[in-house]
């Protein structure tokens, strides 16, 4: 990646763009607010402030890093839960082979900071943005991407957008997961048409399968192995009929962050082909974890002994009203908080520098800008007191703060996370 524009990250000037920062730091580039080390709690961050812990992440990512390796797994990890460069860059330290993207926004936010390797799990037909990609493909050698095709159609209108590029685009085949579920090619004999479709087209080149095992319907781990399978099994019948002649590897990909367990295993299980094959998973909500959504499904509860992830975000809000003994409002809402799958859940109350456990607090609806708490007998809460709320669907957290601190457990915070979504 770009050290030079990663730097110019901590180049940016602090401003009303980013809220929950200090109101005394305008004017700061972001590295000189960094370089103070402030405090979250005492040192003028406004709330709502969303915080990452420094070491829940650095733990979730080198516990991924070790998964990845231990399985045999290149990881290409989607990049659209955090759209943050740095975080991009973090796990490529750690290994991973690239990252996966999905829309050729974030596309160009990879490129411009300098990421060699995507896998856009998407099939592309948009001309301007295949265009751009043949362009860069054309001005540096060490780029690659691949894209997925699950459609004769989308065959034809990449082709004909393609025409005239110097290097042809990588693609894989998306087997969809199933009946009714999401993109991807239904049955395989459509494959084998995609797949010839390909061998038609001059400026692609097909390079291996996908497909994203979390739509399976009704999944358990019966039916995602069973699918598993069934996309070696393309991988396999592709092979033979010599549909990857001319590349280097045959990629078989899949792999979101509720399923990876299975994906490790029938992976395991892939036979030797007529050319080495990168096993690539895709998991990318590990990096900040959660406490709902995927703190239920991680599949380290079926495997303990591999490990634990541990949710790394906090949302610190303060209390605004504390209208009864049963109810109390907080100021953050819908537009600082993930509520898609789970609403925040109170976790700690903090007053003059003590935290505690939010005992008899929960939150039970949000507007745009509050929050809305049931207290219980046993809560022991007052205007004023700062309470931090865990979230749930990292990929929704996000997208809502574009400079997010990076805080130790004693508060100080050593860096700021840019987003760009």
């Amino acid at each position: 990646m770009s050290s030079e524009a990663l730097a110019r990250l901590g180049e940016e000037r602090v401003d009303h763009r980013f809220k929950g920062l200090p109101p005394d730091a305008d004017g700061l580039t972001v590295g000189e607010l960094a370089a103070q080390r402030r405090n979250l709690f005492t040192g003028g961050f406004t709330t709502p402030v969303l915080a990452l812990s420094a070491e829940r992440l650095e733990h979730n990512l080198a516990l991924m890093e070790t998964y990845a390796t231990r399985h045999g797994l290149a990881f290409a990890p989607h990049g659209k839960t955090t759209m943050a460069p740095q975080l991009f860059r973090r796990q490529i330290e750690r290994g991973a082979w690239g990252i996966t993207l999905a829309v050729p926004h974030q596309v160009r936010v990879a490129r411009a900071f300098g990421v060699r390797r995507v896998f856009l799990a998407n099939e592309l037909v948009d001309p301007a943005a295949l265009r751009w990609i043949a362009a860069e493909l054309s001005a540096d050698p060490d780029f690659r991407l691949v894209c997925y095709v699950d459609s004769v159609r989308g065959v034809e209108l990449m082709d004909a957008a393609l025409r005239g590029a110097r290097r042809p685009l990588d693609v894989v085949v998306e087997l969809a997961a199933g009946e009714g579920a999401r993109t991807g090619v239904r049955t395989e004999a459509e494959c084998a048409a995609v797949a010839d479709a390909v061998a038609g087209a001059r400026t692609l080149r097909l390079v291996g399968v996908a497909g994203y095992e979390g739509e399976v319907p009704r999944a358990d781990p019966e039916r995602v192995r069973a699918w598993l399978r069934r996309l070696v099994a393309l991988a396999v019948d592709l092979d033979g009929a010599g549909r990857f002649a001319g590349v280097e590897e045959i990629v078989v990909s899949a792999g979101g962050s509720a399923w990876f367990d299975a994906v490790a295993d029938v992976f395991a299980e892939i036979p030797g082909l007529s050319l080495p094959v990168l096993k690539l998973l895709r998991s990318g909500a590990y990096v900040s974890h959660d406490d709902g959504h995927y703190r239920r499904l991680t599949p380290f509860n079926r495997v303990p002994e591999e490990g634990a992830l541990e949710p790394a975000f906090r949302l610190w809000t303060q209390v605004v009203s504390r209208p009864s003994p049963e109810q109390a409002f907080v100021n953050a809402g819908k537009r600082d908080a993930a509520y898609d799958l789970d609403l925040p859940f109170a976790q700690v109350v903090r007053r003059d520098g003590t935290e505690r456990p939010a005992t008899g607090v929960s939150v039970t609806a949000l507007s745009d800008q509050h929050a809305w708490l049931r207290t219980t007998g046993e809560a022991d809460l007052e205007v004023g007191d700062w309470v931090g709320l865990g979230l749930s669907h990292p990929c929704t957290s996000f997208d809502k703060w574009p400079l997010i601190p990076l805080a130790e457990a004693d508060g100080t915070v050593v860096d700021y996370i840019r987003t760009f979504f």
